[in-house]
């Protein structure tokens, strides 16, 4: 039986390429694409991606969304605050332009882990768990 090991990568269906890469760009700083052409747009996360598809189709998320890990949650919070955009939940929720719910967490406080060259070779060295995702992790048997 096929086990379940990761995600590679999201789509996200956009108005615009150009206005969906600025609106990312002034939360994130300049972002790496793996590739772009007129219809997609592909942002390098290491050994991941999301996928910017020109072409929404449906109307803003309601309780649809996936989880953004980000190194600095309150970092992004307050970018977030500087350029307006409303911020719900009891996280660090948001919608983008387009109505895609995007949900900030920090890596050191989930279970989600990359390998240390991973994070190396994206030049973050030395970002860490918190003792709470370290005791998540040695519960399943997947860290000492």
């Amino acid at each position: 039986m096929p086990r379940l090991v990761g995600i590679n990568h999201l789509a996200l269906e956009v108005g615009d390429i150009d206005e969906a890469l600025v609106f990312w760009e002034s939360i994130f700083g300049e972002l790496e694409l793996r590739g772009r052409n007129r219809n997609m747009a592909f942002i390098d996360m290491g050994d991941q991606f999301i996928a910017l598809a020109r072409g929404r189709t449906q109307p803003p998320d309601g309780a649809r969304h996936f989880g953004l890990v980000v190194d600095d949650k309150e970092a992004v919070r307050e970018r977030l605050r500087e350029l307006g955009v409303a911020v719900f939940g009891r996280g660090l929720d948001f919608r983008d332009p387009w109505g895609n719910m995007i949900q900030v967490v920090d890596y050191r406080d989930i279970q989600f882990t990359k390998a240390p060259e991973i994070l190396d070779g994206m030049g973050l060295e030395g970002l860490t768990k918190s003792d709470s995702a370290l005791e998540e992790l040695r519960a399943k048997g997947l860290t000492a």
